[in-house]
């Protein structure tokens, strides 16, 4: 025992403690803070991100023509291209695939048709013409007042042709299953 109590009193009174500067801990603190921030702040926008593209396809979903029986729609061909016999063509091929074409001519219209061509329609048409803009993918909108649902079907300069059947399917395959997914 008697060395113990040498040890202490060797040792003196006890000695000063040195002040510790707090900016080290600080620093690091504010370091570990940044970097929290910045993965959350990659953790919230991949989850904007995923909520866009959810919202971008059940918009598109929506907006799905529905599939109708190609005897239940009627369609009026018509060329605006500089290609003669081309609406024969088409009405033939539209034809085979079941559709009802009522006539089949030059464009009666004096409207400027661009691009692949139009479809033409009015409101009780508009189902119509959603369905049958899956064979003639790129045609663009002309809503008129005519009364019926009857379609008019313009073929513009840059067509190359009509959808095959594989495509009209997979197209509405695709619609299906991106709905179900909403």
């Amino acid at each position: 025992m008697t060395e113990l109590a040498d040890d202490t009193a060797e040792r003196g009174p006890d000695a000063p403690r040195r002040n510790r500067r707090p900016v080290p801990a600080l620093v690091f603190l504010l370091v570990l803070a940044l970097a929290a921030m910045g993965v959350w702040w990659n953790v919230l926008s991949d989850e904007k991100a995923r909520e866009q593209a959810e919202e971008a396809v059940c918009s598109s979903a929506s907006n799905v023509p529905t599939e109708l029986d190609p005897a239940t729609v009627s369609i009026r061909v018509y060329n605006a291209t500089d290609t003669p016999g081309l609406a024969g063509e088409v009405t033939t091929t539209l034809q085979s695939r079941g559709f009802v074409v009522t006539e089949t001519a030059n464009d009666p219209s004096t409207a400027d048709v661009t691009g692949v061509g139009e479809l033409r329609f009015a409101g009780p048409g508009r189902e119509a013409a959603d369905f049958l803009r899956l064979y003639l993918p790129g045609a663009t909108n002309r809503v008129d007042t005519r009364s019926t649902g009857v379609v008019d079907l313009v073929i513009g300069p840059d067509f190359a042709g009509l959808a095959s059947e594989e495509e009209v399917a997979a197209a509405l395959l695709e619609a299906a299953s991106a709905e179900a997914d909403c």
